[in-house]
């Protein structure tokens, strides 16, 4: 789901959302878990989500994003349409991933960070996936493929592409 903004700029939260917050916003430690929601729905935690969520729970906008910008897991910005993970663990890592890495945002013509311009891609370096036996390993969305060399990433790429 998009972060959709009205004509005043706040963004409308799903009931889904707000019910969730309302159950946790009084609980010791509540805000990692509504960011983690909140970016669940949206996809990212935008600034019009930040300052209702300031609003919502009656938390410093300064420490909401303290929290956001601390943890790498949340994004600030809209991610693609195919968020690409490539695992930067230490298996990953010894076996190629950052090459993987490099060649992923070359092909794309990404910058650190970045989304394609048709807002197709986004990459992101991630610390460990779980399938270290399968290094180098990166996913797209929930699709997993391991033991990846740089020659097999265009073909990777060309499945998502128009989709």
């Amino acid at each position: 789901m998009a972060c959709a903004c009205n004509e005043d700029g706040d963004v409308a939260f799903p009931q889904e959302l707000l019910t969730f917050i309302d159950e946790w916003k009084n609980k010791q430690g509540s805000l990692i878990m509504i960011l983690h929601k909140t970016q669940e729905t949206f996809g990212y935690i935008s600034r019009p989500s930040t300052e209702k969520l300031s609003k919502i729970t009656g938390i410093p906008l300064a420490r909401i994003y303290g929290v956001i910008t601390f943890y790498h897991f949340f994004k600030t910005k809209k991610p693609g349409k195919h968020k690409v993970s490539i695992c930067l663990g230490t298996a990953c890592y010894l076996k190629g991933a950052q090459d993987l890495l490099d060649e992923s945002r070359s092909l794309l013509g990404l910058e650190p960070g970045g989304v394609t311009e048709d807002g197709q891609f986004s990459i992101d370096p991630v610390r460990c996936v779980g399938c270290c036996g399968l290094a180098p390993v990166l996913t797209v969305g929930t699709d997993t493929y391991g033991k990846l060399t740089k020659d097999m990433l265009p073909g990777i790429i060309a499945k998502y592409q128009n989709v």
